[in-house]
C-alpha cells in the first residue's frame, strides 16, 4: 500500500511539472525519472563531468553505452569539479546525442561567474520542442525527460539573466537511457537471425 500510494504521489508531480508534447513525460523527480528508465528494460548511464577542468572553446564530448554526447555554447564552456557552466553571460548550453536517445535527465540550474549556484529561472528544452521552465536554487535540482515515441536527439539549457547579469547556464551531471547490455545482445542475435532467415 506504501509504494502504491509513493508512485501515484509521484505521478502527481509529473502532471505538474510536465510542458510535454504528447509521448514526452516531463518530471523534476529523479526516482520517478530512474523508475521509467529502469521499468521500460534500459539503465542509467551518468556522467559526472569529472574529467573536465577549465575553459573550452570548442565543444566538448564523451559517450555514456553506445551514445556519443557533446556540449557546447556560444563563445564556449568552463568546467569546474564537476560542474559545466557556460563562458559567458545569457548564452545556451547544447547537448546532443548520436544515436538519439528514450530518456534524457540532469542536474541543471543556474550560477554566478564564480560557478556558485543562484537562484534563476530555468528553461530545457528538447529537440521536437517539448520544454520545462521552472525555477532553480541550487546545483541538485532535477529536469528528467522521457520519450515512449521517438527518441530525443538533443537537449538545450537556458537561464533568465540578460547579458552581463553574472547569470550562466550549468548542469552537474547528465543522465541518459541507454540499453541494458542483455538488451542490446538480444537486439544483435534477431538481426543476425533474421538475416540468415533471408539469405538460407
Amino acid at each position: 500500500m506504501t509504494s502504491r500510494f509513493a508512485y501515484g504521489a509521484l505521478a502527481g508531480t509529473v502532471v505538474l511539472a510536465s510542458a510535454a508534447s504528447a509521448g514526452v513525460t516531463v518530471t523534476t523527480n529523479k526516482v520517478l525519472w530512474t523508475y521509467r528508465v529502469t521499468s521500460g528494460g534500459q539503465t542509467v548511464g551518468t556522467e559526472t563531468f569529472d574529467a573536465f577542468s577549465g575553459a573550452y572553446t570548442t565543444p566538448i564530448s564523451g559517450t555514456l553505452g553506445s551514445t556519443y554526447w557533446t556540449a557546447s555554447a556560444d563563445q564556449g564552456l568552463f568546467a569546474t569539479g564537476g560542474l559545466i557552466q557556460t563562458i559567458e553571460d545569457a548564452k545556451t548550453l547544447v547537448f546532443t546525442f548520436s544515436p538519439g536517445v528514450r530518456a534524457v535527465a540532469g542536474n541543471i540550474f543556474a550560477t554566478d561567474v564564480t560557478a556558485t549556484p543562484i537562484t534563476s529561472v530555468v528553461n530545457v528544452t528538447l529537440s521536437d520542442g517539448t520544454a520545462y521552465t521552472g525555477t532553480t536554487t541550487k546545483l541538485t535540482d532535477f529536469v528528467g525527460f522521457y520519450s515512449s515515441t521517438a527518441n530525443i536527439s538533443s537537449l538545450s539549457i537556458t537561464v533568465q539573466g540578460a547579458p552581463g547579469s553574472g547569470v550562466r547556464a550549468s548542469i552537474d551531471n547528465l543522465y541518459l537511457a541507454i540499453p541494458a547490455p542483455g538488451a542490446a545482445a538480444l537486439v544483435g542475435v534477431a538481426t543476425f537471425a533474421s538475416r540468415r532467415r533471408r539469405h538460407g
